[in-house]
């Protein structure tokens, strides 16, 4: 697992690390498409760039499936775009909906990514952002997300072997 801040290199190391491991690899990006937003249309492209050929692109937010059925070495990239979504279909960001059922929703997408993240029949890495180093978000929503990205970062890192703080393009061990 690799986290950090924007910009932090989470990416880059974590494809250099999976070129290190294979030839042949899937790259599961979770952000989807934007459209009419040309700043997230050059990230994709500057990313599908500097990806090797061989790798095949996945674009899903069904992780936990792509998971359990992986024959090749997987980066996930990343998981803060995959609970991003996971929030959306949940209507996580209303208070209301967050309350009645979109907690125990969420939970439960939590349990199935970290069971098939300990199940992959290869090695899995991830690209996730740490989120809780600055302010108190105003809003509720927000609040809500750092948390639960602090929550699923805890939970991959306790099923992953390694774990890469990223600062400043630096790689930091952690575990």
């Amino acid at each position: 697992m690799l986290l950090g801040g924007a910009r932090s290199g989470k990416s880059t190391e974590a494809e250099r690390r999976l070129t290190l491991l294979a030839d042949d690899a899937v790259y599961v990006a979770t952000g989807g498409l934007r459209a009419g937003d040309d700043d997230w249309a050059d990230r994709v492209r500057h990313h599908r760039e500097r990806r090797p050929a061989s790798w095949e692109t996945v674009e899903t937010t069904a992780v936990a499936e792509l998971l359990r059925a992986a024959t090749r070495p997987v980066l996930v990239d990343c998981l803060t775009l995959w609970l991003t979504a996971m929030m959306d279909e949940v209507d996580a960001w209303d208070d209301t909906a967050w309350h009645d059922q979109g907690r125990q929703a969420l939970a439960e997408r939590f349990d199935e990514l970290e069971d098939a993240w300990r199940a992959a029949p290869v090695p899995v890495l991830a690209v996730s952002n740490e989120v809780g180093l600055g302010i108190v978000p105003e809003a509720a929503g927000v609040r809500r997300f750092r948390d639960e990205q602090g929550r699923l970062n805890q939970r991959i890192a306790a099923a992953s072997d390694s774990v890469v703080l990223m600062v400043a393009g630096i790689a930091m061990t952690v575990r």
